[in-house]
């Protein structure tokens, strides 16, 4: 029977003709695939296991200390020297008004006027820690006044509540519980080879240092607490403090600092009122007229104080 062998042949023929097809079809998928695979291998394995489209770029190993800021005044360098560190800054607006004002841009003008109104007594020198709208940790801000042997630091903020009530101004010292802190970080500092007060830790065994260390910082939270005192009466009759205007905290800035220091809340930006206070140049005037007089004051007083 030449007919049916002759169609059976044609059938086999057929489907191989599909199969061969089908081949072709599969192998336009996966020969590409199985080149696009051997070439990821290869960017792998052959790259010591990093992509080819990562980019590597190297990390500073250690934060640079910020640059030391202008020192404005008399160029007598025996004059005692105030930092007045503007809080937040860049990237950290501090906190929001309720027009939106931000915290860093009242501090910085209010920084600004302080500085002139010392300036203008000439009786000392002083620095800003940011005289711009940059960021700097809490470190950095207490680095640049230890850095400049200041005599004196006073960081300005205004405050914020959710009670929108809240208003007046307060000052911040140290507080008894972060005297510890301060002490340790004092102490890491120091590394038992410098001074307190005049008197030499090396040598000291660190019970002797560490009551050497307590005493210098009780000493100079006593003299930060007389500075809160004077700006709070010298303030009285010129501008709103709160109902307990001197307060005690553990603030970060002032916790790495082994000088006497303060934090002045200017005012409640949280409060309309006090934020229209703060931006107002006749208030900003008789705030930095308070403050300048009741440093001037400390100051005096201290260098007539035995040391």
């Amino acid at each position: 029977m030449p007919g049916a062998q002759s169609t059976r042949t044609g059938g086999w023929g057929a489907r191989l003709r599909r199969a061969a097809g089908i081949c072709a079809i599969v192998a336009g998928f996966v020969v590409p695939a199985g080149v696009l695979g051997a070439w990821l291998y290869w960017q792998v394995t052959g790259r010591g296991m990093v992509p080819a489209y990562v980019i590597r770029f190297d990390l500073p190993t250690a934060q640079r200390a910020p640059d030391l800021p202008l020192i404005e005044g008399p160029a007598d360098a025996s004059r005692p020297l105030v930092v007045i560190d503007a809080g937040h800054g860049g990237h950290d607006p501090g906190a929001s008004g309720p027009g939106g004002e931000q915290e860093k841009v009242l501090t910085l003008a209010l920084a600004q006027v302080l500085r002139d109104a010392l300036i203008a007594k000439g009786r000392v020198r002083v620095a800003l820690t940011r005289h711009d709208d940059r960021y700097l940790t809490l470190p950095d801000r207490a680095s640049i006044a230890r850095r400049l042997h200041a005599d004196l630091f006073v960081s300005v903020h205004a405050d914020a509540a959710e009670n929108p009530a809240a208003i007046g101004a307060s000052v911040y010292t140290l507080s008894d519980r972060g005297s510890s802190a301060l002490a340790d970080a004092v102490a890491a500092r120091e590394n038992h080879v410098d001074q307190v007060n005049g008197v030499a830790l090396g040598g000291q065994d660190d019970t002797v240092s560490q009551v050497l260390i307590d005493l210098s910082q009780a000493r100079m939270r006593a003299r930060s607490q007389a500075l809160a005192g004077l700006i709070r009466r010298e303030g009285q009759g010129h501008f709103r403090f709160r109902e307990d205007p001197l307060q005690q905290a553990a603030f970060v800035v002032l916790k790495s600092l082994d000088l006497p220091s303060v934090l002045v809340e200017a005012g409640y930006i949280s409060n309309r009122e006090d934020v229209r206070l703060m931006q107002s140049p006749q208030w900003r005037a008789d705030f930095a007229q308070t403050l300048a007089r009741a440093i001037t004051i400390f100051l005096a007083t201290q260098s007539e104080t035995p040391p």
